[in-house]
């Protein structure tokens, strides 16, 4: 897990605008915050009675998930839904790819049947940029997560949730505590928190947890969660990831829980404003007590609202390759 070269050629067009979204790596902060500024106006059509734009109308949307996962798939489904696009979802994982067809077999079959954006959830790092490296060039691609390298939606529905509810980066720390070694949410928002100016990142994680070189994304390292919640404003909890854990990194999820849950005593550490975040699906009593993961700190809800509108976001930004904040705004003012 160390940094890779910047992959903004193949994300960007020749004009900077998005044409992939496949890693926050390399993407400048002035469209990290245009992805945020679309977002919040797409939450006002997630208020409406009628929850639709038409941007994406009469495009097609595949979804090609290589991995389950019900919550990515399905807020991608509504973002695409809510775009005016028509969507198809294929759980690959249980087809082609079990039969011993090749990754680029399976995008000539994908291509074939005329979609414009593919969103692929793989459980390969860099299968997404592989794609889109092979991809017809008016295609479309959105990585909803690779292996340990990248979930930039993420990323960016997390960076949503903190300028909602603490403003400007620039002020901030954050904590991300736990199973930072195999997590890709971790690594995104690591990458997102340093684009936007936060000053304080930490990450809070066993020594057998911690990739090596992590200080390379400019974060502070702590293996002692007391130490490192002090005076936060943001924790960000991860799922331990169990189907990824291999060679006893863990004596015990019993363990783990007791240095490096986090309990309602040990959240007392950080600010008393401090908000909790957790990316789901959440093991209770293994990185989190329920009555914080309930609690009136947590904001582990409004990460789900906020991921349908930076979804919306993004693939409305990378389809059209246009203003899309100005789109929204004439779209919002012939229905008014």
């Amino acid at each position: 897990m160390t940094p890779t070269a910047s992959k903004r050629p193949l994300q960007l067009n020749d004009q900077g605008q998005l044409r992939h979204f496949l890693s926050i790596d390399g993407l400048p902060r002035e469209l990290l915050t245009e992805i945020l500024d679309t977002a919040d106006s797409f939450l006002e059509v997630g208020a409406r009675a009628v929850k639709k734009v038409p941007l994406l109308r009469g495009k097609t949307v595949c979804n090609v998930f290589f991995e389950n996962s019900t919550r990515t798939r399905t807020t991608f489904e509504l973002a695409a839904q809510r775009l005016s696009a028509d969507v198809i979802t294929l759980n690959v994982s249980t087809s082609s790819a079990s039969k011993g067809e090749s990754l680029l077999d399976t995008l000539r079959n994908l291509e074939a049947m005329a979609a414009d954006m593919f969103v692929v959830r793989h459980g390969d790092s860099g299968a997404a940029h592989f794609i889109a490296e092979h991809v017809c060039p008016d295609v479309a691609i959105i990585n909803g997560g690779d292996g340990r390298h990248a979930h930039p939606t993420q990323g960016m529905l997390d960076m949503l949730t903190i300028r909602r509810h603490k403003g400007d980066f620039s002020q901030l720390s954050v904590a991300i505590v736990g199973d930072i070694l195999h997590s890709r949410v971790a690594r995104s928002n690591m990458l997102a928190l340093k684009a936007l100016g936060c000053p304080d990142i930490r990450v809070i994680a066993p020594k057998t947890l911690l990739p090596v070189c992590v200080e390379q994304y400019g974060v502070r390292v702590f293996t002692d969660l007391a130490e490192g919640l002090r005076d936060v404003d943001v924790v960000i909890m991860l799922r331990l990831q169990k189907e990824r854990m291999a060679g006893g990194l863990l004596p015990s999820e019993g363990e783990f829980y007791r240095l490096y849950g986090l309990t309602q005593q040990r959240l007392l550490l950080a600010k008393p404003d401090a908000i909790v975040m957790h990316p789901g699906p959440i093991n209770r009593g293994v990185e989190i007590e329920s009555a914080v993961a309930d609690g009136v700190q947590s904001v582990i809800l409004n990460q789900v609202t906020y991921g349908i509108a930076i979804r919306m976001a993004v693939m409305s930004m990378a389809m059209s390759g246009q203003n899309t904040q100005r789109q929204l705004n004439l779209e919002a003012g012939e229905q008014n």
